[in-house]
Parts: structure tokens; sequence; C-alpha cells
């Protein structure tokens, strides 16, 4: 299939396909050798080719299957030679097709590189938020929903490659040698940058499109499908029914979809393994960075500096020159230990040779600081277990607080902020927060706006007032007005709603 890459001719076989991948594109499905001849000078073939080296490689991309030819029956010639130049007519086959497609994605993958979007895992999300709300609407939204299926395995086959095609090329930065070092250094250190500014709201993102999953398979996601191949209008083909294998397409993305954000068996999120890869390898990039710094404070290396010395000793004038030479090159001068004596030093006399004298014990701190240690009496050990209590307590107290606050906030159904009961200074500061996040998410299909701790245990689901209602607060640091917005606050794991609140249709009227 691919042999019209190689050999003397491959230029013009390669032309030779584009001119016809052109013409597909164009809706022209057959072309004689004029044409042929007009569509490789529009893609730049400036070389001359005579009639048969054409007809030879046409001859060639025929015997490889990629090209198929037919006589223009229909046709009315008025000479010879306008039957010889019309009277074939050559077209890509499935197999031709399918070459220079391959062609095309190999060359477009070499020119391609990768990118870590948080942009496609928020349209994920929308997608997901989108089919949501497709599945309660009639059987006329069929077509909406396919392509909204299709949208959303083309961002999530976007992710897919790009992370990959990223991960590749961040790899073999990592590996790359022999390079320019100033623009080695930019290259780092844009690509740190790059890295700190995606894992920001990484974990809240991939949390969000893991609960748009839930929320989508709540309303069936089998049902979904079939609403979607319905909405697909697939054409009719002979001896076999196209729907099946469709679906268990559809079954196969979803599934690395959950793969990716909200797995089956409880396992690891790859979003999370993402996460590890970026991490270390800011870590490493940071390390190459600090190599590079340090290497250009040095002067020169240590190798030149051996050879620069070897120059020095060469050209030593005489013996003694070359004696000084090397003292102060390598610092070698009397021993520092010669002044310690024996413990019991009338033990040995002093005219006893060094050599059978018994050994001195020297300090290793001598050989660093030039000095010996001096033992004094050991310092007292601090007793922390106070200290650690009241952190202990400290922390207990704080999280006591945090779960009131959450408490106080949690809600049963929608209310309005009006509704709220008198909030202390932490729940106030809570509830801003939970309002400053639903406030920068973009609102769904319906108009709300979702958004989560980091944490991901509490979430806020914030409706605009239709009627138009203002709320006010009064805290101790002042007065605080607003629209009267819908509200919604649920935690994870909470065993029961604050009390006092009221229900979801005695909210909204």
């Amino acid at each position: 299939m691919f042999r019209f890459t190689t050999g003397e001719r491959a230029d013009l076989y390669g032309a030779i396909l584009q001119a016809f991948g052109a013409a597909n594109e164009r809706l022209e499905t057959a072309l004689v050798l004029d044409d042929i001849r007009g569509r490789l000078r529009m893609s730049g073939w400036l070389d001359a080719i005579s009639d048969e080296d054409l007809y030879e490689a046409l001859k060639a991309l025929r015997g490889w299957g990629l090209l198929d030819v037919v006589q223009n029956h229909a046709e009315n010639y008025r000479t010879a030679e306008e039957y010889e130049r019309r009277n074939l007519q050559y077209s890509l086959t499935r197999r031709g097709e399918a070459a220079l497609a391959g062609v095309q994605h190999a060359l477009a993958v070499l020119a391609s590189t990768g990118a870590l979007q948080t942009a496609v895992l928020e349209a994920i999300t929308d997608r997901l938020d989108e089919l949501y709300a497709l599945a309660e609407e009639p059987a006329s939204a069929d077509r909406r929903i396919f392509s909204t299926v299709q949208e959303l395995e083309g961002h999530l086959e976007a992710l897919l490659d790009n992370t990959k095609a990223f991960n590749s090329e961040l790899q073999r930065l990592l590996r790359a040698e022999n390079a320019d070092l100033d623009v080695f250094r930019e290259v780092k250190a844009a690509t740190v940058a790059y890295l700190q500014e995606f894992l920001v709201n990484l974990d809240r993102r991939g949390h969000g499109v893991a609960s748009a999953v839930a929320r989508v398979e709540e309303r069936g996601i089998t049902v979904l499908h079939e609403r979607a191949l319905r909405g697909a209008e697939l054409p009719p083909i002979a001896g076999a029914d196209a729907g099946p294998e469709w679906l268990e397409r559809r079954r196969a993305r979803w599934a690395g979809l959950r793969a990716w954000f909200l797995p089956d068996d409880g396992a690891r999120p790859r979003v999370d393994q993402l996460h590890d890869v970026a991490r270390r390898a800011i870590v490493s990039l940071l390390q190459v960075l600090d190599r590079i710094t340090e290497s250009r404070r040095r002067s020169s290396s240590a190798a030149q500096d051996f050879r620069e010395l070897a120059r020095w000793f060469a050209a030593a004038p005489g013996e003694e020159d070359l004696h000084r030479l090397w003292t102060v090159a390598f610092g070698l001068g009397p021993a520092r230990h010669a002044h310690l004596a024996h413990q019991d030093p009338e033990l040995v006399p002093s005219s006893l040779p060094w050599a059978e004298a018994p050994p001195v014990e020297v300090s290793a701190l001598l050989r660093t600081s030039g000095r010996t240690e001096r033992f004094t009496r050991t310092g007292k050990v601090r007793d922390v277990a106070a200290v650690k209590a009241a952190r202990a307590e400290k922390a207990r107290r704080e999280r006591t607080e945090l779960q009131e606050a959450w408490d106080s906030l949690r809600t049963d159904g929608p209310l309005r902020l009006s509704d709220f009961d008198e909030l202390d200074e932490a729940a106030f500061e809570r509830l801003l927060d939970l309002l400053g996040r639903a406030l920068s998410a973009r609102p769904d299909t319906t108009g709300a706006r979702r958004a989560s701790t980091a944490d991901g245990r509490v979430e806020i689901v914030l409706s605009a007032p239709r009627d138009g209602r203002s709320a006010v607060f009064g805290t101790s640091k002042g007065v605080l007005r607003g629209p009267d917005y819908l509200v919604s606050i649920t935690t994870v794991g909470a065993a029961r709603p604050r009390h006092g609140r009221p229900g979801p249709q005695e909210a909204a009227g």
C-alpha cells in the first residue's frame, strides 16, 4: 500500500495521489490525463514530465491497487488524439484513499506538537451537561444527541492525542543534549511555567468531569447511545447492519472516558496520573536548569583546569619550580596532626622513631576545619510534648469550626440567599468563597452554575433570580447587597440537612 513512498519516482507518485486527493475534496471522482497534469501544476509540481513517464507512473499506481481506470463511453470524441487523451478516466480506490490518508496522518504527526489544554476538559464537561439536559427532551432531539456525542468523543480524542504527544515531547526535552545553552534554558523555563499553569485547578476540573459522567449515567447511557444511533441516520449497507458495530464503538469510547475520570473498578483515574507526570517533569526540568546555571558559574571545567596545569608543568624551568607549582596547585603542606601527642606521653620516649611509635588518634574534623573536637556537656533535649498537644488541639478545633461552617450552610434543596439565617463570620466567609467559585464557572444549558471546593466535598449550584429580587446580609464588618440568587449547597457524606430550611417548592415560591 505504501510502496509509492520509496524509490526514484516517489515524489511523482506522491504528487499524483495528492492531486487525486485534492480532486476528491472538490467532489471530482475521476480525472483524465489533462486533468491530472493540471492538478499536478496546481499542487506545485513544476518539473517537465512526458506523457510516457506519466503513463508509467499511473500504471505503477494501478499495479499497486491505488488507482482504478475505466473507459468513458458517454463522451463524444472529434479526433483520434482527443479519444486517446480523454477516453481513460482514473480514480482513487479505497486502498488508494487509505494510503493517502495514512501518509497525510504521518506527516501531520511529525509536524504537530502536543499540548495540555484545560479548555478541552471544560469542553468535555459542557458536552456532558448538554447530554444530561437532552436526555429529558423528546425524540426530536435525537439528532442533537448524536452531534453532542460526536463532539464529546472528538474532545476526548483530542485530549488523548495532545497528552500523548506532549508527554513524548517532554521526555525528549528531558533527554536533549548538545543544544544551545541559551535556547535550551529558555525552552525549559517556559515549559516549567506552562506545566505549573496547567496544574492550577486540575483537580477541580477532573472532579467536575467525573461528576458530569455520573449525572449522565443516571439518565441511562445505553438509552442515550441508542437515541444517538437513530439521530446518526446511518445509510443502509447490503448484507450487514451497521448499528451494532456503531454502538460498540460508542461503548468503547465511553469506557475510555470513564477510565480517565471515573474508573469502574475504583482504580486511580488517569487524569491523576497526568498530574503526577507533570509534577515529576517540573522537578526534573528544574534540576536540569540548576545544573546548567551551576555549570555557567564555572569559568572552565575540571578537565580544562588539568590540561592547563599540565602545560604549566611542561613549561617549568627547573625541578624546584615543579615542586613549588605542585604545592600551590594541590595544597599538600605539612601534616597538621604532627603536634598531637599520645594520651600518656611518658610511655613513649621522645627518641623513639615515628615508624616504630604507636599510632595517635586523629580527629576527622581536623582535616576539614583545622581544629579538633571539644567535648562538653550534652545539651538538654527539649520536651515538645506540650507543643505537640497544643498544635493537635488547635487542628481539631479548626476542623470542628470548618465542619460547623459547612453544616450551617448545607441546604435541603434550593433556597434563596435572603432565606439564610444570620451567619457568623467564618460561615459567611465560606459562603462568599462558594459564591465566588460558582460565579466564575460557566453556566450549563439550564443556566445554572456549578462549582465545588478544592477537595470536592462541598458543591454549590447557583441560579440567577428571575424576579430581580435582592438580598441583604448584615455582618460585623458591614452590609452586603446583591442579587437574591437561588442556591443549593450539598456536602459529601452529610447525614442530614440543616434544620429550619424551606423545601424546594417553598424556596422556589
